[in-house]
């Protein structure tokens, strides 16, 4: 999902915020003939994702490094699980080490928040969406957490569909004023999507023709009504739940006809993977 020489771009980045001058530490006690070799273990049952950033990460500073991968994305693993093994020049794996276990354990603990989501909604018309409640410099890497956990991306930037909010409403005079203007001003094609809070504005949306309805900080019931309110008007209207969606609460809103759910906390909220590299010297 990353282009190689963004992706490369990215991650000299990261190294040099994290690197400053020197690895004093490594440089100082490590010969520089060192060769290691290591695994990186999952401590922790996990949905992997990130392998290849993990390792692309590593070649930066060792571009003769070895790196086999142990486990697949997307796959789900236990603790003690043995995920990928390396070997090369040990100053410059061990100075590569904390940027490659951070993007790591982050994006195997989304795609495992992911995989509980989808599981949770399980045998419904409902798909896991994320946001764009990301760190920035970080929503390449988030995505493609989401996606190899099982979910959905919703949109990448502001450029890709029109979804108005509470203030856009505001700002525009309404509902149906805000699509009107977002009618004359995007190409043909182009998703709309509006987000309502009241019955009214429901009503107002799929009078506008809008392409997707969001249903905002609502009640299971509350979706279910308007849902079917929406539905007998236009019956293949897309409807998406947001606000607040918990792991315990989600099937609820999938069983109340949303066919999106949109969980910020994906993202926003990471609990991230517990992962390690074991190291020792080669030879």
């Amino acid at each position: 999902m990353i282009p190689s020489e963004e992706l490369d771009a990215k991650l000299r980045e990261f190294l040099s915020e994290d690197i400053g001058g020197t690895d004093i530490t490594t440089d100082s006690t490590v010969p520089l003939a060192a060769l290691a070799r290591g695994e990186l273990v999952a401590k922790s049952p996990c949905v992997v994702s990130g392998l290849p950033i993990a390792q692309r990460t590593f070649e930066l500073l060792e571009p003769r490094l070895s790196f086999e991968a142990a486990a697949a994305a997307g796959e789900l693993v236990e603790a003690r699980t043995v995920l990928a093994h390396l070997a090369g020049r040990a100053r410059a794996i061990l100075t590569a080490e904390r940027v490659a276990l951070n993007l790591l354990q982050r994006m195997c603990g989304i795609a495992t928040a992911t995989r509980r989501f989808v599981e949770a909604v399980e045998g419904t018309n409902a798909s896991i969406y994320d946001t764009r409640k990301t760190a920035p410099g970080l929503r390449a890497f988030d995505r493609a957490a989401v996606a190899d956990g099982g979910g959905a991306n919703h949109r990448n930037t502001l450029s890709e569909m029109v979804l108005i909010k509470d203030n856009h409403r505001r700002l525009a005079g309404g509902v149906a004023g805000a699509v009107a203007a977002a009618r004359r001003g995007v190409p043909p094609g182009v998703l709309i999507e509006v987000e309502v809070e009241a019955e009214a504005e429901l009503l107002e949306a799929v009078a506008a023709g809008v392409d997707i309805v969001l249903i905002d900080n609502q009640s299971p019931g509350t979706v279910a009504r308007w849902a079917r309110i929406a539905r007998e008007i236009r019956p293949s209207l897309s409807i998406e739940a947001s606000g607040g969606m918990v792991l315990t609460g989600v099937r609820a809103y999938a069983e109340a006809g949303a066919n999106r759910i949109s969980v910020g906390a994906l993202t926003h909220s990471v609990q991230a993977a517990d992962i390690s590299l074991e190291l020792s010297l080669d030879g």
